[in-house]
Formats: structure tokens, C-alpha cells, sequence
């Protein structure tokens, strides 16, 4: 998971079509779109600028067995995992690229302080409020897509498996003997 953050934040500092001072107005639109998908407006702006060095040292954090944070995303999320889900992936990358007193966090307590699935499990707990209904979104057209792909599937089918399936359910009466 570090590794795959610390790609991605690199790809995004060397691309500048995914930057916020790009030229264009529509990578800035689209840029703005994908923040507000994943929850980064400025109301969490300003909530995880009230965030401290103390606030990630002094939370209550369980043992490594992590179990009711693993429920937690069972119930908010379509895989479970210990570690992020795709969305909070994203709304890493996102967020990192935005506050940098957020970035300045995490370099400061991961890993010295903090293991990197710590410090995610932390802000994700300390940002649920502002993050759950655009999570729980997410998660519904993601839902929506793949039902939509399954559909997809099934309509492509060939007129000879459409018939051959249906064959399949016909019952076949047996006549009745002579009286």
C-alpha cells in the first residue's frame, strides 16, 4: 500500500495534466470533479488543517488484529480489506496533492511514529463524517456499473444460446395412456 501511495504521488508530481495549475480549463474541471467525487471540499479542507502530531499520537488505536475496523469497511465497502479500499486510495493521492499539513503528517509520524495502515486507519476514523456519504456513493455506482456489465453480458448472448437455454426449461408431458 506505501508503495503503491508513494507511485502514485510521483506519477501525479511529473504529470501535469493531473496537476491543479494545468493550462487547460478542462483537466481543471475534471481535476475539481474528481475532488468532489471523493469527498475533498473545503469544509474536510479545514477540518484535517485542525489535525496535530498529538491528535495521531494520542488516538486509541486497537491491537494489530484490527477486527472492528475490518467490519467497519465490510459494511461500507464491496471487498474487505485491512488495508484501503480503491475510493480511499484515491482520496489519498487527493488529499495529499491538496493539504499539505496533511503530507507534512504523515512524513513526520510514518513510519517513526506510526506504521502507514495506522496513520490511513486514523485519518479515515477522524474524516469519517465528511467522508460517508461520498464513500457510501462510490460504493453505489460502483454497485450500479457492475450490474450494468452483468446486464451487458447476458443481452450479448447468441439467438442459438438463448434457444438452447430455453429448450433446457421445457417440460415435456408424457401422454396419457389409452382409458
Amino acid at each position: 500500500m506505501m508503495y503503491w501511495l508513494k507511485r502514485t504521488l510521483s506519477k501525479n508530481s511529473r504529470n501535469p495534466t493531473t496537476s491543479t495549475q494545468s493550462n487547460s480549463t478542462q483537466p481543471q474541471q475534471q481535476h475539481e470533479q474528481e475532488q468532489e467525487q471523493h469527498g475533498i471540499t473545503e469544509e474536510l479542507i479545514n477540518h484535517v488543517k485542525s489535525f496535530t502530531i498529538h491528535t495521531f499520537k494520542n488516538f486509541p488505536l486497537q491491537d494489530e488484529d484490527e477486527s472492528n475496523y475490518s467490519e467497519e469497511v465490510e459494511s461500507t465497502s464491496t471487498r474487505v480489506r485491512k488495508d484501503l479500499s480503491q475510493w480511499q486510495e484515491r482520496h489519498a493521492v487527493l488529499i495529499l496533492s491538496r493539504v499539505k499539513e496533511i503530507s507534512q503528517l504523515r512524513y513526520v509520524l510514518c513510519p517513526r511514529h506510526l506504521k502507514e495502515n495506522q496513520f490511513w486507519k486514523i485519518y479515515f476514523t477522524l474524516a469519517r463524517s465528511h467522508l460517508a456519504a461520498y464513500e457510501l456513493r462510490a460504493i453505489q455506482q460502483e454497485k450500479l456499473k457492475q450490474m450494468a456489465m452483468e446486464e451487458d453480458k447476458s443481452s450479448d448472448n447468441h439467438p442459438y444460446e438463448i434457444e438452447m437455454s430455453e429448450a433446457k426449461h421445457v417440460n415435456f408431458i408424457e401422454p396419457l395412456p389409452p382409458s
